[in-house]
């Protein structure tokens, strides 16, 4: 997508900014992300953000019409507008992109498939994710728009309805050739001018038609409908009224009608495709609460264990204190005994020098009693 000029400042136009902070950004698992839609000039905007855009390693920024669906037949709006991812660090080294585009039906995304490598996004020296948050800014210049039509818009389910339920008339009718109770006047227009295809050819028209009616989305089916449709379109007999405003009206509306189916079918696909990386990461998730479970069980076991362990240690930690103070008690009464043992020991040795005494004195009067005995026996 071409860049612009800047935005020149007009006065006659309304201008809106918004600004968008995405909280927990590297942590998003989406690939394609929406904005709050935000109102400029009485017209709803919002900006779609698109992660790696082709498998590219780059963040893509589009400004996007949320309700294009439901938006009036030929809606269209001209607007000037800029993106910007915002450094948090340093305003200055923030980057913005311009662009014009007129938007429709058809072109209701625009912007930048390569708007910022994430490489560089990502860089730890700038400030695009601070706190782990992204800020993008935007500003709108709505030039023209369309005027909406003096109708409220169907809603495309009803559009669906309306238009298929005729076709569904139509394909019932083909298998009985075509005949019909009811009117039989039907509104040409300038297609009855064209060639008449021949019965062969409507006939072979109806039976592509049920087969492209049946299955929508497979190859080459748009192909085939609009050859169809243009056969029958052209066809003078073998339709009943009501089988030729049916188709009429899905003609007139043929590439608004496949579109839409085509996106339903690109946004269907999408969403399987979230719901199976949904029931993937609920799997996950599963399969990890329960090894939760496990190790918390292991947990509660080695916890018991260690409960057991400490109970062991302060026993054994009380019989230690135990048999110290009986030690303590032990070495009391050791010392009495010794001290006791030294007091004995030395009355022993005084009362053997007595009893050396004792025995020199009694020998001594033992001598002179036996020589007294001598003298007078």
């Amino acid at each position: 997508m071409q860049k612009q000029q800047p935005m020149d400042e007009q006065n006659d136009v309304t201008r809106g900014k918004f600004r968008w902070k995405i909280s927990n950004f590297t942590r998003l698992t989406a690939q394609k992300l929406y904005s709050d839609a935000f109102t400029v000039s009485g017209c709803k905007w919002r900006i779609l953000l698109i992660l790696k855009w082709n498998n590219s390693n780059h963040l893509s920024l589009c400004l996007d019409v949320p309700d294009s669906a439901t938006l009036p037949k030929g809606w269209t709006r001209n607007a000037k507008f800029s993106l910007s991812v915002i450094d948090q660090i340093n305003n200055v080294r923030s980057i913005r992109e311009e662009t014009q585009h007129y938007f429709t039906a058809r072109q209701s995304s625009w912007g930048f498939t390569r708007f910022i490598a994430l490489a560089e996004l990502h860089n730890p020296t700038r400030g695009f994710i601070a706190n782990d948050t992204l800020v993008i800014k935007t500003e709108v210049c709505v030039l023209t728009v369309t005027p909406p039509a003096n109708i409220q818009p169907a809603r495309p389910i009803d559009k669906f309805d309306y238009y298929f339920t005729g076709l569904e008339e139509f394909v019932n009718a083909a298998e009985t050739n075509g005949v019909t109770v009811g009117s039989s006047f039907c509104h040409q227009d300038a297609a009855s001018t064209a060639e008449i295809p021949s019965l062969e050819e409507i006939e072979k028209a109806k039976l592509s038609l049920k087969e492209c009616l049946s299955d929508l989305f497979k190859l080459n089916t748009k192909e085939r409908l609009s050859e169809a449709l243009s056969t029958l379109s052209s066809a003078r007999t073998g339709l009943s009224c009501g089988q030729q405003i049916a188709i009429e009206t899905f003609q007139a509306n043929f590439n608004d009608f496949t579109s839409d189916f085509l996106a339903f079918e690109q946004d269907n696909a999408e969403f399987e495709l979230y719901k199976l990386q949904k029931d993937q990461r609920f799997s996950a998730m599963k399969k990890n609460q329960e090894t939760h479970i496990l190790y918390k069980q292991l947990m509660d076991d080695l916890a018991k264990e260690e409960e057991e362990l400490m109970r062991k240690t302060e026993e054994v930690k009380s019989r230690r204190k135990k048999l110290l103070w009986d030690w303590e008690i032990l070495l009391v009464e050791s010392e009495e005994v010794k001290s006791g043992y030294k007091d004995e020991q030395k009355k022993v040795a005084e009362a053997e020098e007595k009893k050396r005494i004792a025995e020199e004195r009694m020998s001594r009067s033992a001598t002179a009693w036996s020589n007294l005995k001598s003298q007078f026996c």
